[in-house]
């Protein structure tokens, strides 16, 4: 019984340890971050790269998994798939929601033929282009995606293709056009999830409900 009685105070004794305040020469690296200061300063990667503030203004750093660190030299390519995901999901978006109200031209883009947005991708599957789509997508990403992904090596910035016809002159200006794009984009592949499940779950087109 002593024995167990020992066992029994040192595991307490043990566990007390977890309500003692952190010693301050602890160090801890947060990756979430979303505050006015940076939390994790050892992670150059979000000093130079657009993107790393919040809808408010605010620091934004979020890299749960700790990827910038360990894949530091694909950090670019994870720029370009973010940029390249967020430029289609913000076309899928305006997409989506258009033809609900107007259609193109044809039988087989009638509302009589489809009624619902939702279901154009399987019976275009049967009857419609969609296989001359993913030709010419896939003509696309092998004559201009693959070279200019080569060409980060080289020091491309992720997702300039040089269409910069509208773009402003002043660097600062460009600057904040490039935080806007990527909020918008990241915003629109959570929104493309929101109505394509809300699609199919109410059964109804715009505004889904």
């Amino acid at each position: 019984m002593k024995s167990v009685a020992a066992a029994i105070c040192m595991c307490l004794a043990g566990s007390t340890s977890a309500f003692k305040p952190t010693s301050s020469q602890s160090k801890s690296v947060v990756p979430l971050m979303m505050s006015d200061s940076p939390v994790d300063a050892e992670n150059p990667v979000f000093k130079d790269l657009e993107g790393s503030r919040d809808y408010r203004g605010g620091k934004f750093e979020f890299d749960p998994m700790g990827l910038s660190k360990t894949y530091s030299p694909w950090v670019p390519w994870f720029r370009e798939c973010e940029l390249r995901h967020g430029r289609t999901a913000m076309l899928a978006v305006v997409g989506f929601i258009a033809t609900d109200f107007i259609r193109i031209p044809g039988d087989m883009y009638s509302f009589e033929a489809i009624p619902k947005t939702i279901d154009i991708h399987d019976a275009l599957l049967k009857n419609g282009p969609m296989y001359q789509l993913l030709l010419w997508i896939g003509l696309w990403d092998i004559l201009i995606t693959g070279p200019s992904v080569a060409a980060l090596d080289e020091g491309r910035e992720p997702g300039d293709f040089g269409w910069l016809f509208f773009a402003p002159k002043d660097p600062k200006a460009l600057s904040e056009k490039r935080e806007s794009e990527l909020l918008n984009g990241r915003l629109a592949m959570v929104a493309l999830g929101g109505i394509a499940t809300q699609s199919v779950i109410s059964g109804h087109g715009f505004p889904y409900v």
